[in-house]
């Protein structure tokens, strides 16, 4: 598996799973372009790696616009991958469906709905350019299985998996593959906030029991983002070690 050559942007990559993903495919040889609205933590990532890094709000449609211009200007109109990374994940959770406030429930759809899809839209043509191109969507196995009290983050999931089926037959004529990983909790600083009960609830219920780093789940997205991986598209992966089955 090489990525030598290949033009990828990844979303959300200061840090977390963002960055251990953009870390897997710098090791892989792709050419890197890093986003994120975190631009010190964000820009020192990126710095590690080789990469470019470009700031965006996906909040804002006008940021996803200008990140999608600054990409085909060092591509030279050219991407092979887009990782859709980039989400509202942390201060929402513990929260029962009717305490959630209406403004924080719009920013989590805006951000993580609204700017997968305008992320996409926005690198498409780039993609299709490519000849190759691949789209991987962060979505969650909590809008598998259903978790509680986290339901403005579950819905926003649930729609980028329903959104990755439906563009992998909109850009599929073009040789775009649209495929979506879906992690459980993870070790990493993002996900320090989860509550004790909760990582050991995924501990117990995987199938290969105990906790999962990040490593297998980037060198999942990494391989997607291959030539190879076209017969995928369409696909949702749950990379959670066998939490849930699809």
């Amino acid at each position: 598996m090489t990525l030598d050559g290949r033009h990828i942007l990844v979303t959300g990559a200061a840090r977390g799973l963002g960055a251990e993903i953009a870390k897997t495919l710098a090791g892989q040889g792709a050419s890197l372009i890093l986003a994120d609205i975190a631009e010190e933590t964000g820009g020192a990532t990126a710095e590690a790696l080789g990469a470019d890094f470009l700031p965006v709000d996906l909040g804002d449609p006008a940021s996803i616009e200008a990140l999608a211009a600054g990409v085909a200007e060092r591509t030279g109109g050219k991407l092979h991958g887009l990782v859709n990374n980039g989400a509202i994940a942390t201060g929402i959770g513990g929260i029962p469906f009717d305490a959630i406030e209406i403004d924080t429930w719009d920013l989590v759809q805006r951000v993580n709905v609204r700017g997968t899809w305008l992320m996409t839209r926005a690198a498409a043509p780039l993609l299709k350019a490519s000849g190759s191109g691949r789209v991987v969507n962060v979505a969650s196995d909590t809008a598998l299985w259903g978790a509680q009290n986290l339901l403005s983050y579950v819905a926003s999931k649930g729609a980028v998996i329903s959104m990755t089926r439906s563009l992998a037959r909109e850009l599929g004529p073009d040789r775009v593959g649209v495929t979506a990983i879906a992690p459980g909790i993870l070790t990493t600083e993002s996900t320090e906030y989860v509550p004790e009960h909760r990582h050991r609830f995924y501990q117990d219920g995987r199938a290969v029991p105990g906790p999962q780093d990040t490593g297998d789940v980037s060198e999942v997205a990494c391989f997607l983002l291959t030539e190879s991986a076209l017969t995928l598209t369409g696909q949702v992966l749950p990379v959670n070690n066998g939490f849930v089955f699809t």
